[in-house]
């Protein structure tokens, strides 16, 4: 087990191959296991040693948890544990989904069991008598968990509350994958992720200070009824994104998620606007047309895009695509040769290694 872990970690390591500034011609090689890996096979090997891919006693808020030896009945009240899920083969498993789960009804089966993630059915839940229900920070907003009925009659509810990092995200990867038989997998995907990121960085840290870009990731169109903008600050995966691409959060100087004014974001003068709301399919053209921001640079040089909200906004392996997607509209010439496809090279490492 531990040779193969330590192989997955060298063959993860290919993903990270990005260095150099704006003529980078970045590719990412089919997954092979040469013997020129063996030095950092060897490498690896006090790394591998601490690993943990045992069943989970606490979840990731820190609750005692009795995890079942075998999980074949699985409720997920979070698109992208959900996502995450499917990606380790385990459609089958997933009885029951969260509402905003839904874009991935698809790939499950046709009975599986909608929930509003906020005010759940905890009775109906109960009785698919699930072996796990996983959770998220999103339902325990107000700070008392919906679920506390399900984990008083002894059902495995395992809470995963927002997390604030990449290396937050990869942690709860692990943990998913360790909680339902599939940690090997899930520890595969959670060291290409950081590989992947690595890569970005190694573009991102020779971008020239007088070219770094300040960039506003809004998450609405500020309106008569709803005047303030939804973004971010430092203390976030997000802003981690911008800062491995080489970029500046216009509102990096402040903590966590932000409501800001109009004015604020004015003042900010953004030199890109990335637009993180698919719920607004014309969301660039309206922040566009809107009366006061002429003068914004990112206005006047047209650099005002919309942006995948489901790869960014999900906190799994998928903010990896999510980091390439901002950093070709960002810096397109810098990262116009970046190749890389993490799920894809993923996969790749899965299928080789894990066979």
């Amino acid at each position: 087990m531990k040779k193969i872990l330590s192989i997955i970690l060298a063959a993860a390591t290919t993903l990270a191959l990005a260095t150099g500034c704006s003529n980078t011609n970045v590719t990412v090689p089919s997954v092979t296991v040469p013997s020129e890996i063996e030095s950092i096979v060897s490498e690896g090997k006090e790394i591998i040693d601490d690993l943990n891919v045992a069943i989970p006693t606490k979840d990731r808020s820190g609750n005692d948890i009795k995890v079942p030896e075998k999980v074949e009945k699985i409720v997920s009240m979070a698109p992208s544990t959900t996502q995450f899920l499917i990606d380790l083969g385990l459609a089958d498993k997933i009885i029951g989904i969260d509402t905003n789960s839904a874009t991935y009804a698809d790939k499950l089966k046709a009975d599986v069991k909608q929930f509003d993630m906020m005010s759940p059915d905890n009775e109906a839940i109960a009785a698919l008598a699930p072996d796990i229900v996983f959770t998220s920070g999103m339902s325990s907003v107000g700070g008392t968990s919906p679920f506390q009925s399900l984990i008083d009659s002894g059902i495995c509810v395992a809470d995963i509350p927002s997390p604030s990092s990449i290396e937050g995200i990869c942690e709860d990867l692990e943990f998913i994958g360790a909680c339902v038989g599939k940690g090997m997998e899930a520890l595969a995907y959670s060291k290409a992720l950081t590989a992947f990121i690595a890569g970005v960085e190694e573009i991102g840290k020779n971008i020239p200070a007088d070219q770094q870009k300040t960039v506003l990731v809004m998450m609405n169109v500020p309106s008569a009824e709803y005047p303030t903008i939804y973004t971010f600050g430092k203390g976030t995966y997000m802003n981690e994104m911008l800062e491995a691409i080489g970029a500046k959060n216009a509102f990096g100087d402040k903590e966590g998620w932000l409501s800001i004014s109009v004015e604020d974001a004015i003042a900010a003068n953004p030199d890109v606007i990335l637009m993180d709301c698919n719920w607004l399919p014309d969301a660039a053209d309206q922040v566009k047309a809107l009366s006061g921001w002429e003068n914004v640079n990112a206005i006047k040089n047209g650099a005002v895009y919309a942006v995948n909200e489901d790869l960014c906004s999900r906190p799994n392996q998928h903010v990896s695509e999510a980091t390439l997607e901002w950093a070709k509209l960002i810096y397109a010439d810098q990262f116009s040769n970046f190749k890389a496809n993490f799920d894809d090279t993923a996969n790749e490492i899965l299928n080789k290694v894990l066979g």
